[in-house]
C-alpha cells in the first residue's frame, strides 16, 4: 500500500478485508482478510493506474482501494472455485 507503513498496511488492509468479506458475504478467518486487503489494494492501485486513476496515499483511499480490491478478488475466487 503506497505512502503507509508496514503496520499501518496491515492494519489498513486488514480492515478492507473484513469489511469486503462482510459485504460479500464470504466467510473467511482474520488473515484471510488481512491478505485480502494488503493484496485487493496492491492489485486495485493497479487497475486504478490502468485507466488512468492515481489514489492518493492516505488511510481513508488505501482503505477504500483494499476494499475495492478484496471485493474483486473474492468474485474471482468465487468464479474460480465455481460457488
Amino acid at each position: 500500500m503506497q505512502g503507509l507503513g508496514f503496520l499501518a498496511a496491515i492494519f489498513v488492509g486488514g480492515l478492507a478485508g473484513w469489511i469486503a468479506s462482510r459485504f460479500m458475504g464470504a466467510n473467511t478467518g482474520i488473515i484471510v482478510n488481512v491478505i485480502l486487503g494488503i493484496v485487493g489494494a496492491v492489485v486495485a492501485n493497479f487497475l486504478f493506474r490502468l485507466i488512468g486513476l492515481a489514489p492518493s496515499g492516505g488511510w481513508i483511499m488505501q482503505g477504500f482501494v483494499g476494499f475495492v480490491g478484496a471485493c474483486v478478488l473474492i468474485a474471482v475466487l468465487r468464479m474460480v472455485r465455481g460457488r
